[in-house]
Protein backbone atom coordinates (compact mmCIF):
# COMPACT_ATOMS: atom_id res chain seq x y z
CA UNK A 1 0.00 0.00 0.00
CA UNK A 2 1.10 3.36 -1.08
CA UNK A 3 1.81 5.28 1.78
CA UNK A 4 0.40 9.33 1.46
CA UNK A 5 2.74 11.72 -0.45
CA UNK A 6 4.98 9.11 -1.69
CA UNK A 7 5.47 8.57 -4.87
CA UNK A 8 3.94 5.26 -6.48
CA UNK A 9 6.26 1.87 -6.78
CA UNK A 10 6.96 2.89 -10.75
CA UNK A 11 8.08 6.58 -9.71
CA UNK A 12 10.46 5.12 -7.19
CA UNK A 13 11.55 1.82 -8.60
CA UNK A 14 15.01 3.01 -10.65
CA UNK A 15 15.16 0.58 -13.86
CA UNK A 16 11.47 1.92 -14.16
CA UNK A 17 12.47 5.32 -13.56
CA UNK A 18 15.59 5.18 -16.26
CA UNK A 19 13.34 3.38 -18.43
CA UNK A 20 10.80 6.49 -18.99
CA UNK A 21 13.82 8.62 -18.60
CA UNK A 22 15.07 7.03 -21.59
CA UNK A 23 12.13 6.52 -23.71
CA UNK A 24 10.86 10.16 -22.88
CA UNK A 25 14.50 11.68 -24.23
CA UNK A 26 14.86 9.21 -27.21
CA UNK A 27 11.76 9.58 -28.37
CA UNK A 28 12.44 13.41 -29.41
CA UNK A 29 15.56 12.56 -31.27
CA UNK A 30 14.02 9.24 -32.77
CA UNK A 31 12.09 11.82 -35.52
CA UNK A 32 16.19 12.66 -36.61
CA UNK A 33 17.30 9.34 -36.60
CA UNK A 34 14.18 8.83 -39.34
CA UNK A 35 14.78 12.41 -41.05
CA UNK A 36 18.21 11.29 -41.50
CA UNK A 37 16.34 8.19 -43.34
CA UNK A 38 18.20 5.50 -40.77
CA UNK A 39 16.03 3.20 -38.30
CA UNK A 40 16.67 3.53 -34.76
CA UNK A 41 18.55 0.05 -34.75
CA UNK A 42 21.07 1.19 -37.31
CA UNK A 43 21.32 4.83 -35.54
CA UNK A 44 22.41 2.45 -32.14
CA UNK A 45 24.60 0.24 -34.52
CA UNK A 46 26.76 3.32 -36.21
CA UNK A 47 26.98 5.17 -32.83
CA UNK A 48 28.28 2.92 -31.42
CA UNK A 49 31.05 2.37 -33.90
CA UNK A 50 31.34 5.97 -34.31
CA UNK A 51 35.24 6.75 -32.92
CA UNK A 52 36.15 3.03 -31.99
CA UNK A 53 38.36 0.84 -33.77
CA UNK A 54 35.95 -1.84 -34.58
CA UNK A 55 33.88 -4.15 -32.13
CA UNK A 56 33.16 -8.04 -31.94
CA UNK A 57 29.41 -8.32 -33.01
CA UNK A 58 28.77 -9.79 -29.54
CA UNK A 59 30.47 -6.39 -27.86
CA UNK A 60 28.34 -4.39 -30.33
CA UNK A 61 25.27 -6.10 -29.66
CA UNK A 62 25.58 -5.13 -26.14
CA UNK A 63 26.53 -1.31 -26.69
CA UNK A 64 23.71 -0.78 -29.41
CA UNK A 65 21.59 -2.37 -26.54
CA UNK A 66 20.09 -4.85 -30.01
CA UNK A 67 19.70 -8.40 -30.49
CA UNK A 68 22.30 -10.20 -32.19
CA UNK A 69 19.44 -12.20 -34.56
CA UNK A 70 18.87 -8.77 -35.21
CA UNK A 71 22.31 -7.40 -35.78
CA UNK A 72 22.26 -10.32 -38.44
CA UNK A 73 19.69 -8.43 -40.26
CA UNK A 74 20.89 -4.82 -39.92
CA UNK A 75 24.34 -5.75 -40.13
CA UNK A 76 24.81 -6.85 -44.43
CA UNK A 77 22.15 -4.56 -45.40
CA UNK A 78 24.51 -1.48 -43.57
CA UNK A 79 27.71 -3.36 -45.33
CA UNK A 80 25.79 -3.09 -48.43
CA UNK A 81 25.57 0.85 -48.24
CA UNK A 82 28.94 0.97 -47.38
CA UNK A 83 28.55 2.33 -44.28
CA UNK A 84 30.53 0.00 -42.36
CA UNK A 85 32.94 -3.57 -43.09
CA UNK A 86 33.09 -6.67 -41.27
CA UNK A 87 36.07 -8.94 -41.23
CA UNK A 88 36.83 -12.00 -39.54
CA UNK A 89 39.01 -10.89 -36.45
CA UNK A 90 42.39 -11.93 -36.49
CA UNK A 91 42.59 -12.90 -32.74
CA UNK A 92 40.04 -14.82 -32.83
CA UNK A 93 38.54 -16.22 -36.32
CA UNK A 94 35.36 -17.43 -34.78
CA UNK A 95 34.73 -13.38 -34.20
CA UNK A 96 33.44 -11.03 -36.65
CA UNK A 97 34.81 -6.65 -36.27
CA UNK A 98 32.74 -4.40 -37.61
CA UNK A 99 34.05 -1.06 -38.11
CA UNK A 100 32.11 2.09 -39.31
CA UNK A 101 33.87 3.18 -43.24
CA UNK A 102 34.71 7.59 -44.04
CA UNK A 103 31.13 7.06 -45.24
CA UNK A 104 29.52 5.90 -42.15
CA UNK A 105 30.99 8.44 -40.28
CA UNK A 106 30.26 10.98 -42.21
CA UNK A 107 26.59 10.41 -42.34
CA UNK A 108 26.53 9.56 -38.29
CA UNK A 109 28.50 12.30 -37.25
CA UNK A 110 26.15 15.29 -38.04
CA UNK A 111 23.34 12.89 -36.20
CA UNK A 112 26.09 12.65 -33.40
CA UNK A 113 26.00 16.45 -32.62
CA UNK A 114 22.28 16.67 -33.15
CA UNK A 115 22.04 13.82 -30.22
CA UNK A 116 24.27 16.20 -27.40
CA UNK A 117 22.83 19.35 -28.72
CA UNK A 118 19.34 17.17 -27.50
CA UNK A 119 21.00 16.02 -24.69
CA UNK A 120 22.49 19.52 -23.60
CA UNK A 121 18.87 20.18 -23.97
CA UNK A 122 17.44 17.88 -21.59
CA UNK A 123 20.40 18.61 -18.89
CA UNK A 124 20.24 22.19 -18.91
CA UNK A 125 16.72 22.05 -17.23
CA UNK A 126 19.15 20.49 -14.06
CA UNK A 127 22.02 22.31 -12.25
CA UNK A 128 25.21 21.88 -14.28
CA UNK A 129 26.96 20.11 -11.54
CA UNK A 130 23.85 17.45 -11.29
CA UNK A 131 23.86 16.96 -14.92
CA UNK A 132 27.55 15.99 -14.83
CA UNK A 133 26.95 13.54 -11.71
CA UNK A 134 23.99 11.91 -13.53
CA UNK A 135 25.93 10.81 -16.68
CA UNK A 136 28.84 9.65 -14.55
CA UNK A 137 26.67 7.64 -12.12
CA UNK A 138 25.14 5.78 -14.77
CA UNK A 139 28.41 5.27 -16.66
CA UNK A 140 28.93 3.71 -12.79
CA UNK A 141 26.02 1.34 -12.86
CA UNK A 142 26.77 0.82 -16.37
CA UNK A 143 30.58 -0.58 -15.37
CA UNK A 144 29.37 -2.64 -12.42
Amino acid sequence: MQKAGQPRFVHRYLASVLALASHRISEEFHVEVRNAGLTVTEWRVLGSLIEGEGETVGALAELAVTKQPTLSKVLPRLESEGLLTMQTARADRRQTLVTITPKGTKLISGLCESAMQHQHRILEKLDPDHADRLVDMLRAIIKH
